[in-house]
């Protein structure tokens, strides 16, 4: 009997009105059935955040902090059983699922930390006449209800960077997984019932952008959402959220900058991973790669010998390095996308074609930067490998674009590491590495239609939480 999920609003799992079948991105088989949640449902479960508020609130930040540390415990206890869920859901090979739960767990426990590292500071109000004997310090309080967006290209790391800090912070989440990896939200769910989580702090509704996330988005109730998916999506919400505080991370087309004087044989590796793991679906994937002339034709050959030792398969396989695009829908788009680009003068040097669901990892020579595949947003094991005559060239390239999450570069000169830093118009420069690099624990975010706003715990509670000022008057 195929496995039937419930929403899970007020600590309690819910049968739903409607359902709809979730089927693997490999193989097409169903999996699950999965709930379609109405508007009804969507405010039973803001409804129930927004009176688990002040039990929230009241926990000591000890308490939330065990909450998190017991939720990261359960997990390490069942981390192969998450692993395969995210495997099976999103077709993310098994070996990159099982690091995403390594991840996932280490999140949570930074989120632990932080619950306890929330704190104001004095402000000497005598520094202005008329402020003698006055005694002024701050807090930082939480918001309420969050309202949390996910994708499904991490369904459990990135779903642990909105509600880690939420709950560090004493605020409650009504969470809209996406629609192909509902199974790592409801996972998430069991686990934080069993940590001890209060009722209603989190509540877990699935089904349409339209109907669900509309809903999160213009409630009153809701006073702040936390996206992460398109730009067009994120504008959108941006329009109607009104007063609330938004966090938008919005992708990219990542690119790193080939100096010349690399060691080509040291980053080739590197490079390729950032490429093409997880089929090339991660906002920061490398899509762009800008190469000094004097290494352009080495780094190329050696780039596309490694591409074809990557096995493409099946996601629960653990040889598997690439596996199935998220839907049909977009083997055909990056397929055109691919097509486009041959005709407007690119050379397909690997790749290009797909296998059932799985599009081949594809590196693609001279495209010109107006192509889709150079300056929209690919998210498919495609690459482009560009020459250029100097890193300024590469800067240039880099900033020409509507995004801005992260770029890299490799180069052995400080000044041109140090220059590039300055230049670059992006959220993070990686020096020495592929833009693709984050730790759960370091500010991430972007600029341009990348998004506002900034993840990684310490930085999202400060997004989740207001400054409050506090005045004693001694006079």
């Amino acid at each position: 009997m195929m496995n039937k999920k419930s929403l899970f609003i007020n600590g309690e799992w819910v049968e739903a009105t409607e359902y709809v079948t979730l089927t693997s991105p490999y193989s097409g088989e169903a999996i699950a059935q999965i709930p379609a949640a109405t508007e009804a449902e969507v405010d039973a479960a803001i409804e129930a955040a927004y009176q688990a508020r002040d039990k929230m609130r009241a926990l000591s930040a000890h308490a939330r902090a065990a909450i998190l540390e017991k939720l990261a415990s359960l997990m390490e206890e069942r981390a192969e059983e998450a692993a395969r869920i995210i495997a099976r859901e999103a077709a993310k090979p098994i070996a990159t699922a099982k690091g995403e739960v390594a991840r996932t767990i280490q999140t949570y426990k930074f989120a632990a930390e932080e619950a306890k590292r929330i704190h104001g500071e004095t402000i000497p109000l005598d520094a202005a006449p008329g402020g003698e004997k006055r005694v002024a310090y701050t807090v930082r309080e939480p918001l309420g209800v969050i309202g949390a967006i996910t994708p499904f290209n991490f369904p459990l790391n990135l779903v642990a960077h909105k509600v880690g800090p939420a709950i560090a912070s004493g605020n409650t989440v009504v969470l809209k997984p996406a629609a192909q990896t509902p199974l790592s939200a409801y996972f998430l769910a069991e686990l934080l019932q069993e940590a001890g989580l209060p009722a209603g702090a989190l509540n877990v509704v699935t089904g349409s952008g339209r109907v669900v996330g509309d809903r999160i988005v213009t409630d009153e109730r809701v006073q702040m959402v936390t996206f992460t998916g398109s730009p067009a999506v994120g504008i959108g919400i941006r329009n109607k959220a009104g007063l609330k505080r938004v966090t938008l991370e919005l992708g990219s087309n990542a690119a790193v900058i080939i100096d010349k004087g690399v060691d080509i044989s040291k980053i080739i590796a590197r490079c390729v991973q950032g490429a093409f793991a997880f089929q090339g679906q991660v906002c920061i994937s490398l899509q762009r790669v800008y190469v000094h002339e004097d290494l352009y034709e080495e780094f190329a050959a050696a780039f596309v010998e490694a591409t074809h030792r990557l096995v493409v398969g099946d996601p629960l396989d653990p040889n598997t390095d690439v596996s199935a695009l998220i839907s049909p829908a977009d083997i055909e788009r990056t397929l055109a996308w691919i097509d486009e680009a041959k005709q407007r003068g690119a050379r397909v040097i690997t790749g290009g074609k797909a296998e059932g669901n799985a599009l081949l990892p594809t590196v693609l020579l001279e495209a010109d930067s107006a192509l889709k595949v150079s300056c929209q947003e690919v998210f498919a094991p495609i690459v482009l490998i560009n020459k250029i005559a100097s890193v300024e060239e590469g800067i240039a390239l880099v900033n020409d674009s509507r995004y801005g999450l992260q770029a890299g570069i490799y180069t052995e000169n400080i000044h041109t590491a140090l220059m590039a830093a300055e230049k670059l118009h992006v959220g993070g420069v990686m020096i020495n590495d592929i833009p693709t690099f984050r730790v759960d624990h370091m500010p991430y975010g972007g600029v341009k239609e990348s998004g506002t706003g900034r993840e990684g715990l310490k930085y999202a509670v400060e997004e989740m939480t207001e400054m409050k000022l506090v005045v004693f008057n001694r006079n």
